[in-house]
């Protein structure tokens, strides 16, 4: 099966959407679907004056249309809502073909907290995009009844996963720091509610791993904490691995990739008890979720490390990816309506 992916994130960006793509491109390709991506590569974009560092692509109608037409993808699936996926969708649309798409970051809570625009209204807009979907995958159960809740229709699963190869417990950092080490990681901005860590009275010391627009006023007001800046790959891993508790203060994410990678560390998590959090931690012993989050961090730090590796090692990106693909096998999506062209002494430009 080949698939073709439509999303707006993309590297350099790094955060859970790209992660989560990049891993199931990988271990789709096993199960013997072959993954490509129309990205924003090869798009002029412009800046987000209320999300510095963010760019934003502008696709065409014409390059839309012959990219998706040079992959020639037997499923075709958005999973952001943003120009590249709205291109997408306008094309699927005119040509009658079937699209899935998934729900993988609270949009309407995003931009409610940076701007005036009401939820109420981004939901109505979400609603309109994905209502003309064969299914919009959802990650966890409390996310589904949540947007079922909200007028959703043809919702399904995509679970997550992780890389149990790559987050592993076995070469900490060296971390010169006051014992316990409560560390969070990803993007430094305000949605990602960080500030409600930061402001917890914890023995040891608070390390801030991942760089974002709100990073300098963090570090001029919280002087004693520890910011580390991004870190990718091993270097990740190795932090990760040398905490004694992984902080998840958001309460916005739909998921939270990142606290299967600090479980697969060996790594506890304390959270608030909401979605994500909520299906990922639930009462297993591997972290605590509390509404003070003072007390969660605590009690995190007497869960067993042997606990959360053994949890994360059952939740693989195989099974993810399995998931993933048998959701597009069941809806038989419309296939491309022309076949790849190929122009003498060119190749078809693939995001």
């Amino acid at each position: 099966m080949r698939i073709l992916i439509a999303t707006d994130a993309w590297r350099p960006q790094v955060n859970g959407v790209v992660r989560t793509l990049t891993s199931l491109a990988r271990s789709a390709s096993a199960l013997g679907a072959d993954i490509e991506f129309l990205t924003p590569d090869g798009f002029p974009s412009v800046g987000v004056p209320t999300y510095p560092g963010l760019r934003i692509a502008l696709p065409n109608r014409r390059e839309i249309a012959r990219r998706i037409e040079a992959a020639a993808p037997d499923a075709i699936h958005i999973t952001t809502e943003g120009p590249i996926g709205w291109a997408v969708r306008a094309y699927c649309r005119r040509h009658k073909l079937a699209f899935t798409t998934s729900y993988t970051t609270r949009f309407p809570e995003y931009i409610a907290v940076r701007s005036i625009i009401p939820a109420a209204l981004s939901y109505a807009v979400l609603r309109r995009f994905h209502a003309a979907a064969s299914m919009t995958m959802v990650a966890t159960g409390s996310l589904y009844n949540e947007l079922g809740a909200r007028g959703f229709r043809r919702l399904g699963f995509w679970g997550r996963g992780v890389d149990t190869e790559l987050f592993n417990p076995d070469h900490p950092a060296e971390l010169d720091l006051p014992r316990p080490i409560f560390m969070t990681m990803g993007r430094v901005a305000v949605e990602k509610n960080i500030e409600a860590f930061l402001a917890q009275d914890l023995p040891g010391s608070k390390v801030v791993v991942g760089d974002g627009p709100q990073r300098a006023a963090l570090q001029q007001k919280y002087p004693g904490v520890k910011f580390l800046g991004e870190k990718t790959g091993a270097d990740l891993t190795a932090h990760l691995a040398a905490a004694d508790v992984f902080v998840f203060p958001s309460r916005t994410d739909t998921f939270g990739v990142v606290q299967l990678e600090a479980l697969a560390c060996g790594t506890p998590v304390a959270a608030f008890p909401v979605t994500g959090p909520l299906d990922v931690i639930a009462d297993h012993p591997v972290g605590a979720l509390d509404e003070d989050l003072r007390s969660a961090c605590l009690r995190a730090l007497d869960m067993s490390r042997e606990a959360c590796r053994r949890f994360a090692l059952e939740r693989s990106w195989e099974n993810s990816a399995r998931q993933f693909i048998g959701n597009l096998s069941a809806l038989q999506p419309s296939r491309s309506p022309r076949p790849a062209l190929v122009v003498a002494g060119r190749h078809p430009v693939r995001g």
